[in-house]
């Protein structure tokens, strides 16, 4: 396995498939990465020579934030908002949906758990 920024990123896939597994990084930036680093995106990892993953190496560490970083950034983010008391702070602080979605009918899950629901199951057709 390569690793690149930290992650061990899987051999068998596509280059353009197996940089998705750092967090941080979709499929667009997976291609634009690509690009400046002029690696062709249908080629495997295992295929990679060692100069093409140090310049996909460079360019994830200098131009982008990932991993790490990034997850202490956005927990910081919503550290912010929770501590001024704003209203997305106060719906993380409940744990419930912040971008305004109902929570009357859906949202199960992010208010409580999993539970069942009645008359969810299917029944058995009578003869």
């Amino acid at each position: 396995m390569a690793r690149i920024a930290g992650v061990d990123i899987p051999r068998e896939k596509k280059v353009e498939i197996s940089l998705r597994y750092i967090y941080g990084i979709g499929p667009t930036q997976s291609r634009h990465i690509l690009e400046q680093a002029r690696v062709n995106s249908d080629i495997r990892v295992s295929d990679l020579t060692e100069e093409q993953v140090n310049r996909i190496r460079e360019i994830i560490d200098k131009g982008y934030r990932v991993e790490g970083d990034l997850r202490r950034d956005i927990a910081g983010s919503i550290r912010r908002l929770v501590d001024i008391g704003c209203y997305r702070g106060l719906r993380h602080k409940k744990g419930l949906p912040v971008r305004g979605q109902r929570t009357r009918t859906n949202a199960r899950t992010k208010r409580s758990g999993r539970r069942t629901v009645a008359g969810k199951r299917r029944t058995v057709a009578k003869k």
